[in-house]
Parts: C-alpha cells; structure tokens; sequence
C-alpha cells in the first residue's frame, strides 16, 4: 500500500473536480420542483444542503459530497472527503447525525488501500457526533470517495446563505488557496512541510466553528468550496440581495498558494469559477495572482459567515480562541445592493 500514489489515478483532485457553477445552473434549468411547506430549502435555492421541517422544532439537513482523490494516503483521502461532505451540515447551522458512504474503486486496488479510505472517513465522522449506517459502492477506474449525510437543526436556527444583510460583517475561518497547494502538490512543486499543512486544513472539520457561531446573531452562511470564495459570496450576495465589499488585507491567503498562482500554477477550476463570477466582481486592479487564489475552488474550505456588527467582534474573538479554528478572520461586509456589480476587491 507504501507504493499507492492515488492521486496519479485521477484527472480532477478534491473540489477541483466539480461541476461549474454556471454549468451546474444550465444542467439543472427546466427541471420541475415540487412544492412542500415542509421543504424549508430545496436545490433550487444554491444552497448548501435540503432542509426538511419535521415538526415545529426539528427539520432534517441532508447533503451528498464526494470527489477523487486530493491526497496520495488513503487515509487522509478519507479523512479529507468526510470531512468535506460533513461541512454542509455544518454550513446550515446543524449538526450531522447519520452518514453513508458512496465510494468508486479500481477492481485492482489492494484491500487494504480501500480498508484506509473507509477508515479516515469513518474517523472523521465518529469525531464530527456522526454514525455511518452503511453506503454504496461500485467499480470505477478513477476512485470516488465521500459521504451522504443527515443532520437535525431547528428550523428557526436555520442558516442559508440567502439570509446576509445590508451592515452584516463577514467573518470567514480558514485561509485561502487550498486548491492552488493541491495541484503543486500534484505537480511535485511543493515541500513536504507544505503538503502536511495543506492536509491538516482539510481535514480540520468546521465542527468548531459552528459550535462558537450558533451562539451568536448570524444571518447566513455557506462553506466556501468548489466554487471558490467569488462564486459561493456571489451566490449568498444574489440570494440575499445585498452586495459585498471585501477587505482583502484582511483575507488570509496561503503565502505558498500565492507563490505559486503567480507562476500560473492553477487548478482548472480557478477558470470555471472566474468565467462564472467574473461579470458580478470589480477587482479594483487587485493583482491576477490574487483574484486566481479567491477563485480557487477550496477542498474542505472554511465557513463565511454574515454575522450581525454587533455581534460580529465577540464572535470573532471567540473563533480565535479555539485553536480547532485555523484562521477566523474579518474579510468584509454586506451592504444594500446598489445596482451593476455585486462582488467589491478592494
């Protein structure tokens, strides 16, 4: 299993593999959705997960993620994937209850190298609260790993990122440019201090930044990933109708991704995720290099929060007193839509 590279077995590493967001919209167009009073969020909504009211006190969060290996061990792929799936519960304000796992194998591939993926994942989601009660597998050439998952949250708690408003202050948790470190990584361009760094990132679960932030007056939310940090606060910027003006001396890029994005190391997903944003975005000037890193499509990225600028220094403070948390920091704010763009660098 020593000699197992499994990201040589795949074209695509973790979120970089998903579906363009505008391609997503075109494919998803037509489609006819049927309506429940009990369905508080459905797909229609570019949202994070479905959410199902069972009562007047508990509704049902459920979300599927999966994607080809982003590390060469098969544990930490595992762990990487759960981690990621698990995120969207997160995201909505829940907390995950149930998994199952969905994974795609070489007939080849030792038993062992399968045992470790299972394994990760499952470490992953004991440490998250959550049970995984079975899954789904199949024969593939590339291998798949990640998770359906189900979680509870009350529908009053309920987080969207449809919810920010005019004044609400954007707090995010974990640096940016994941996705550009993976495909050095790929590519053998970065050292092994780097990779475990990158690895540890997206293994951290947003378990800890949504225990702190439900104790606090936040409007909305979504987990920052394949869509880059421009495509998902697009996506929250439009479902709120609000715009968004970001800080970006406040953003915490990867000083290693940076490095890498300005000698063009770029993971494909950086051009999806800038020909679907780039109309709504005034970049300022802001260096191409920098633009590339928050169009980078984020495995296991962090959560960005619109949170309430009374509660927002409180809450950040609290997000920098666990270290569970890699990197909360303030990356700007919303504000009433004025028309034209709705995404600010400046």
């Amino acid at each position: 299993m020593a000699d197992i590279q499994l990201t040589k077995l795949a074209e695509c590493a973790g979120c970089g593999a998903k579906v363009g967001a505008g391609e997503l919209s075109r494919l998803l167009e037509g489609l006819k959705v049927h309506q429940d009073p009990n369905l508080l969020v459905g797909y229609d909504k570019s949202d994070d997960a479905s959410v199902y009211r069972i009562s007047e006190e508990l509704a049902l969060v459920q979300t599927v993620d999966f994607f080809p290996p982003i590390a060469d061990d098969p544990y930490t792929f595992g762990a990487i994937a759960a981690a990621n799936a698990l995120s969207d519960v997160y995201a909505m304000g829940g907390e995950p209850k149930l998994a199952l796992n969905v994974m795609a194998v070489p007939e080849d591939m030792p038993r062992e190298a399968v045992h470790a993926i299972l394994r990760g994942g499952y470490d992953k989601a004991y440490e998250a609260g959550a049970i995984i009660t079975g899954g789904h597998s199949i024969y593939d050439k590339e291998p798949k790993y990640g998770m359906a998952v189900t979680g509870f949250v009350h529908p009053d708690k309920l987080l969207t990122n449809a919810g920010a408003q005019p004044g609400d202050v954007l707090i995010y948790t974990k640096p940016v440019g994941i996705g550009v470190l993976t495909a050095g990584i790929k590519g053998a361009l970065v050292d092994e201090e780097t990779r475990v760094y990158a690895q540890k990132l997206m293994t951290t679960l947003n378990k800890y930044a949504r225990d702190i932030m439900v104790q606090y007056r936040v409007h909305a939310c979504t987990d920052v990933t394949g869509f880059g940090m421009l495509g998902h606060l697009l996506e929250m910027a439009q479902g709120s109708g609000v715009e968004i003006h970001l800080d970006l001396p406040g953003i915490s890029l990867i000083p290693q991704a940076l490095e890498l994005a300005r000698l063009g190391v770029l993971p494909a997903g950086v051009y999806r995720n800038r020909h679907f944003a780039q109309d709504w975005v005034e970049d300022g000037g802001v260096e191409l290099a920098v633009q590339d890193l928050l169009y980078d499509p984020q495995t296991s990225g962090g959560l960005m929060m619109a949170v309430d600028p009374q509660d927002a220094p409180a809450l950040l403070e609290a997000l920098k007193g666990d270290d569970r948390v890699p990197a909360p920091q303030l990356v700007g704010r919303a504000a009433e839509y004025a028309g034209g763009s709705r995404i600010f660098l400046n």
